[in-house]
């Protein structure tokens, strides 16, 4: 069986190795990483990831923009998609929940605890 393989898209290049580190490395996960919502966009019809990881607050293209534009894509809409989120406001998580995410992780997270989160949200 393969490995399950996730696409991390976070403009903070450290935070984003930090966070693919502890899921290869606990989880064993593939982890392909994108520094911009403009090139995500741009492979993750190539890439086809079990699940998206995705920051909400990103210049150009914030995470939402990201979202609407993965679920507007017949190719990429079923994918599973975990906001990471600084924004953890009860209002926030409501418009979050009404968008359809599978669910939110806070930042800052417990980078021990991010891969079982991450399994439990997506019930792998």
């Amino acid at each position: 069986m393969l490995p399950k393989s996730l696409l991390l898209i976070d403009d903070e290049p450290n935070l984003a190795m930090v966070i693919a580190v502890c899921l290869e490395s606990f989880k064993g996960w593939s982890v392909r990483v994108s520094n911009s919502g403009k090139e995500a966009l741009s492979i993750v019809e190539s890439l086809k990831p079990d699940a998206i990881l995705l920051d909400v607050m990103m210049p150009e293209m914030d995470g939402i923009q990201v979202y609407q534009q993965l679920q507007a894509n017949t190719h990429t809409r079923s994918i599973p998609v975990i906001l990471l989120t600084a924004k953890i406001q009860n209002s926030d998580r409501e418009q979050f929940t009404q968008l359809g995410v599978a669910g939110m992780i806070a930042k800052p997270f417990d980078p021990l605890a991010i891969a079982d989160q991450i399994a439990q949200l997506l019930n792998w």
